[in-house]
């Protein structure tokens, strides 16, 4: 937010504090010096006979404050447009917050004042709570005009930008990133129990302003738009808190109580355990509390259901088999070698033909399902992709597909699998690349996805899916440079004619890079990437899937990395292949050799 606090406004700062003082004085500060994400902001109302300058700056003052009503921003509205503006609307995130100028009078006789509001744009904030990355200029006009009070006239803001406009350095002090979830479509099976993936749908909200009644909110409210296409929601339609309940609090024994209305009345028990599994796993990110119990009242105070963290982890779909998370990668050979767990292990060749496998047959690519009992090699000219059991008594077999293109930059990339059994690849062919993907791994079920909203000389370079099977992640090689993009998997069919594939609503994710060269997953809706900003050197960092910027530091650095694998338990140390061979990096420590020689650095998935 622009700085400058002027004499007609003002805030009230308390550090670590949520109750007002009843003593000292009040302070002016600056929007730009708010450096600690602990500090709490109350906007102070116009003063009396306040220019209209005042009037303007204290408005976009009164927008950074941790007030979740705006009603103090409202003070320096006309009545009229205090009760027409609508804050939530939208929120559009500025780099320095808005500038502010006057302008000219539009209209002969208009008595009063124009100012207008420019920055640069960084991302748009909808009415859902979705964050959307957005560049170029903003632009919006605020029009005073003199108001009648008992005091004298007073400027007043009668005409507004839909909407709140902030600096991206208060919205990040002022919000909190929480994912709330819903099951991913699947096709019809009959059975309303059986376990089903959750895909988590990253929201912002005011981390001050009770932003647990909020989540709740925002997860009976529906998906977002973009993942709506992909998803469904346990809740019934127009399902929302009970009239007259405005806030939910955990009790003693961390059990949270949600009234529900008169919509969610006709839920029966497996259904309301679903809509119980979705609060819980949504309010898992929130740490200004801990919920381990959620139960669920219809609208006349009856209890609906109850369900614990476990019974919740038990209904929702596992991506994993539960054994211990290998980290794999492939050795001098082109043979495929694991480690168990974080270890000092010497590594070991995998049991079946993937750990045998030399010469044309020798790898330069692999990806290991999560059950972690298939993986799926490229051989190293590219040229083949195989699928084999990690099985003593397996043999390799026929390949599933063949490039027609071979060397370092053609032929398949790296594979990935789903939660779902599914194997996705990209047919790196300059004169046909293809996106393909091989139901449940299998030869005889392969297709050709369709990737919408991608213009025609763009060159998908990798591919990674999300445990869910619901999301995609890309890099796009355009105007000769590779960036990330998330898109959406939709799946359509009836479960007994098969399933048709496809990939839309393409968005940028590490828009800050200029060039990415490699990626993983690290988490239900983060990744890690290798890249570099415009005229920087190689970086490693974990991003947002939704294209929010960064809130961590940079790992630490390595010479030349070329690939990078991060395992789902963000306990077990990254993987990465650079000029020391395969290293990896545990929680609080440097990074550490594995295999000089090594390739190719992979977790399930």
């Amino acid at each position: 937010m622009r700085a400058g606090a002027l004499a007609g406004c003002g805030a009230i700062v308390l550090a670590g504090c949520a109750s007002m003082p009843d003593s000292g004085g009040l302070d002016s500060v600056e929007a730009s010096q708010r450096p600690d994400s602990q500090v709490r902001v109350f906007a102070l109302p116009p003063r009396d006979g306040a220019t209209p300058t005042s009037i303007v700056e204290g408005f976009l003052e009164a927008l950074t404050s941790d007030d979740p009503s705006y009603a103090m921003a409202r003070k320096y509205l006309t009545p009229k447009a205090a009760k027409q503006w609508q804050p939530q609307e939208q929120t559009v995130v500025l780099a320095d917050g808005p500038s502010t100028r006057p302008t000219s009078r539009q209209n002969t006789g208009d008595d009063g004042q124009m100012f207008q509001l420019t920055g640069s744009k960084v991302a748009t904030v909808d009415k859902r709570q979705a964050y959307k990355p957005e560049t170029g200029t903003y632009g919006g006009n605020l029009h005073l005009t003199l108001v009648k009070s008992a005091k004298g006239n007073q400027w007043r803001i009668d005409d507004l930008p839909p909407g709140v406009v902030l600096g991206e350095s208060d919205f990040q002090r002022i919000y909190q990133s929480v994912n709330k979830y819903y099951y991913a479509v699947d096709p019809p099976s009959g059975d309303d129990s059986e376990q089903r993936q959750l895909v988590p749908d990253p929201v912002f909200v005011r981390q001050w302003t009770d932003p647990l009644t909020e989540t709740v909110r925002q997860v009976l409210a529906g998906p977002t738009r973009w993942l709506n296409p992909a998803v469904r929601t346990a809740f019934p339609s127009g399902t929302a808190l009970k009239e007259g309940v405005d806030s939910l609090a955990p009790d003693d024994a961390n059990k949270l109580t949600v009234p529900l209305n008169e919509k969610a009345d006709s839920a029966n028990q497996p259904k309301c355990k679903q809509m119980a599994t979705q609060l819980l796993f949504s309010l898992r990110d929130l740490s200004s509390s801990s919920v381990d119990e959620v139960e669920l009242k219809r609208s006349d105070g009856r209890l609906m259901c109850t369900l614990t963290e476990d019974q919740a982890d038990a209904l929702a779909a596992s991506q994993t088999s539960g054994r211990p998370d290998y980290q794999y990668f492939l050795d001098d050979k082109g043979r495929l070698v694991r480690v168990p767990g974080s270890s000092q292990q010497t590594p070991t060749r995998v049991p079946g033909p993937l750990g045998e496998v030399e010469g044309e047959h020798g790898l330069r690519s692999v990806a290991v399902s999560r059950d972690q009992e298939r993986a799926a090699g490229v051989t190293h000219d590219g040229r083949s992709l195989y699928v084999a059991s990690l099985i003593t008594s397996a043999s390799l077999g026929d390949p599933l597909a063949h490039s027609r293109v071979v060397g370092a930059k053609g032929g398949f990339s790296t594979p990935s699998w789903d939660g779902r059994g599914d194997l996705w690849v990209v047919d790196k062919d300059p004169k046909r690349a293809r996106l393909l993907v091989f139901g449940q791994g299998l030869g005889d079920n392969m297709q050709e996805v369709s990737v919408s909203r991608l213009d025609d000389d763009a060159r998908i370079e990798a591919v990674k899916m999300s445990a869910d099977g619901a999301r995609i992640a890309l890099l796009v090689t355009e105007q000769g440079k590779t960036q990330l993009r998330i898109g959406l998997v939709t799946r359509s069919g009836d479960g007994e004619g098969g399933v048709e594939f496809s990939v839309s609503e393409l968005r940028a994710a590490a828009p800050e890079m200029e060039e990415v060269t490699a990626m993983s997953w690290a988490g239900p809706s983060r990744l890690v990437v290798v890249g570099r900003e415009a005229g920087g050197l190689q970086q490693m960092q974990y991003v947002p899937s939704d294209g929010s910027a960064p809130t961590g530091q940079a790992l630490p650095g390595l010479t030349r990395v070329s690939e990078i694998a991060a395992s789902e338990n963000d306990g077990l140390p990254l993987l990465a292949h650079s000029d020391d061979g395969i290293v990896r990096l545990p929680s609080g420590a440097a990074w550490q050799a594995v295999l000089a020689k090594g390739t190719a650095p992979v977790y399930p998935g």
